[in-house]
């Protein structure tokens, strides 16, 4: 008999194929991660690591060859350490690293052993706050790391862009052992150079990046690397716009040394500090069928198509931008430089984002509500919404399909401000009277949605 969660997985596969993926952390793999991902590789034990002689510059014909001593807990790691080291080596050609740790389980996994790895209980980190933009494992109150970690906030200036002055202010007082540049709702680009001169004024403070959302654009050449700009250690998910398995990935310049090295906590350090923090120090068994499926995405982002893909996200996220501002929306920071929206439901159109994300949900259009830097809404009723480009871009969509999205999500923002008049104690129910009209516009947005079909469907 074959198990009920087959026929939920088919229904998942008409969802996707169907409707359009706005959510700026979500992208579509290929069939060949796809298939990285479902392998036997999922069967082994790898706790550990393989051994990283002359990652950085190897010929993949060799790694794939070269049998070297592993620093493993289980036997029968010849094909592992391969996969591995493939991984670790595309990873460090990919963004300019001197060594990477590819086992994290998540991006929130990679953050915290970087902090593991630098931090004593109570040391200070510096970091954007939720509200302004940041990510929840940046000292969000609810986390595990903010009851062990002393996190300082910065947030955002009237423009949108990081408030710079706050940030040197608050880093020359409090003398944080990090200073993280991260988010996950910010819509500029950094300058890296000017956080890194600040940095310089702090004794044993490392600079660390979580470019969760924006690695793939980093790959693609179209945003800047921080490890290119004086920035020690860069965090990242490798999924979002770096196309990947959903996994973490720790990237670090300094000294590459064995795992079983108990090194001093120094800068040139970093690299094995990050490996022990890592394994044993906060996960056991690597996923090595995730591994494998992040070898094969990094792979992918090396190939010469990979730019113009990056290219194209931020190409259609402008665009889109520039479009939704034509219909009134009003976006935070006044647009995007990079594959992120972040409109302000509540004064373009009166109502919050949560019952825009419920009505466009219905029209096969999925975003997320999102709070914005001066919110009273709370998390649950927050006043603006979320989107991006990275998923949409990989399916084919292009500047002009940008457009008729604009229009589409009009229409809907008119249907809510109708429900939100009709039934103002109670929107979301009152959408049901409209539902002619939203399955207009949903039938218009499944044509579109199947002539690009999704990779792996």
């Amino acid at each position: 008999m074959k198990d009920l969660v087959f026929d939920l997985i088919k229904q998942e596969k008409v969802r996707q194929s169907e409707g359009l993926e706005l959510i700026p952390s979500e992208n579509y793999v290929s069939q060949a991660v796809l298939e990285a991902m479902g392998s036997i590789l999922t069967n082994k034990y790898s706790e550990g690591y393989p051994s990283f002689e002359g990652i950085p510059g190897w010929e993949e014909s060799q790694i794939a060859e070269e049998i070297l001593p592993n620093y493993r807990y289980y036997g029968g790691q010849v094909n592992i350490d391969r996969i591995e080291r493939l991984a670790i080596a595309r990873a460090c050609q990919l963004f300019h690293a001197d060594h990477a740790n590819v086992q994290p389980h998540s991006g929130a996994n990679a953050n915290e052993a970087v902090y593991f790895a630098w931090c004593n209980p109570g040391d200070k980190i510096l970091a954007m706050s939720l509200p302004a933009g940041g990510h929840l494992t940046h000292g969000s109150p609810v986390t595990r790391s903010a009851k062990i970690y002393n996190f300082i906030s910065y947030g955002v200036a009237a423009d949108g862009d990081i408030d710079y002055a706050e940030l040197e202010s608050k880093a020359l007082k409090e003398q944080p052992k990090i200073i993280l540049i991260g988010y996950s709702a910010f819509m500029k680009i950094p300058d890296f150079d000017r956080i890194a001169k600040i940095a310089e004024k702090i004794p044993d403070c490392i600079l660390m990046a979580d470019m969760a959302h924006v690695a793939g654009l980093i790959a693609g050449g179209v945003h800047p690397n921080p490890l290119d700009h004086g920035f020690h250690v860069m965090t990242t998910t490798t999924h979002k716009t770096l196309r990947g398995p959903r996994g973490g990935l720790i990237l670090s310049k300094g000294h590459v040394a064995s795992p079983l090295k108990k090194p001093e906590k120094t800068i040139a350090n970093l690299p094995i500090l990050i490996d022990r923090a890592v394994f044993p120090g906060t996960q056991g068994g690597p996923l090595e069928h995730i591994v494998a499926a992040k070898a094969v995405a990094f792979g992918e982002a090396l190939q010469p198509d990979f730019k113009d893909y990056a290219t194209k996200i931020v190409a259609n996220a402008k665009t889109l931008a520039t479009e939704l501002q034509k219909h009134d929306f009003i976006l935070q920071g006044g647009g995007t430089e990079n594959h992120l929206i972040l409109i302000n439901v509540k004064d373009s159109f009166g109502f919050d984002g949560k019952l825009y994300e419920i009505a466009l949900d219905k029209v096969g259009l999925t975003l997320n509500a999102n709070s914005l830097p001066t919110d009273k809404g709370g998390a649950f009723r927050p006043s603006g919404v979320r989107l991006g480009t990275p998923a949409i871009t990989t399916r084919g969509f292009n500047q002009n399909d940008m457009k008729t999205l604009a229009l589409w999500m009009k229409k809907v923002a008119n249907l809510c401000k109708k429900a939100y008049a009709k039934s103002p104690d109670s929107p979301e129910s009152a959408l049901d009277n409209f539902s002619d009209e939203f399955e207009a516009i949903h039938e218009e947005v499944r044509t579109l949605a199947l002539k690009y079909p999704v990779p792996g469907i």
